[in-house]
């Protein structure tokens, strides 16, 4: 019978001379937490404000209400304060929906920064992870090559 070679042995052998670095893995997670962090803190500050404005908008809507509620003399005094209410309102909603748009534009070009920052900080752990593990790969490979000679 002929001998077989133990392919199990072998293998084992063959990834102990390569190392396994964990580090680059450890970086890339503390770049994702990172960003998730910075992410966050936009998102908040911008619902912050958000509710800020709908809570001013809100207190000048119910102080216009009370000029509106108010007993009149004349039954057309009731329609000039509807009518005053309505300007009112249109004035007030067009004043808030510019700053719920101001708020967007903000929370947008921050995330736009925070995005090609981590672009560029992950293109660079993954080209330094790469130089790494191909130096490391070479010096097993000789390794392995002058263990097998």
């Amino acid at each position: 019978m002929a001998n077989t070679d133990d392919f199990t042995k072998m293998m084992k052998d063959m990834m102990g001379t390569f190392p396994i670095d964990l580090s680059a893995m450890q970086e890339s997670f503390k770049t994702q937490a990172s960003l998730g962090e910075k992410l966050s803190k936009v998102a908040i500050e911008a619902a912050d404000k958000s509710a800020e404005i709908s809570s001013k908008w809100t207190k000048a809507s119910l102080a216009r209400v009370s000029d509106v509620t108010a007993v009149k003399e004349e039954p057309a005094d009731y329609t000039k304060a509807m009518t005053e209410f309505a300007s009112a309102q249109a004035e007030l909603a067009a004043e808030n929906m510019a700053a719920f748009a101001e708020v967007a534009k903000k929370v947008q070009m921050e995330t736009i920064e925070l995005m090609l920052a981590a672009g560029k900080d992950m293109g660079e752990d993954m080209t330094a992870a790469a130089k790494k593990a191909t130096g490391e790969m070479t010096k097993a490979a000789k390794k392995t090559a002058e263990a097998a000679k």
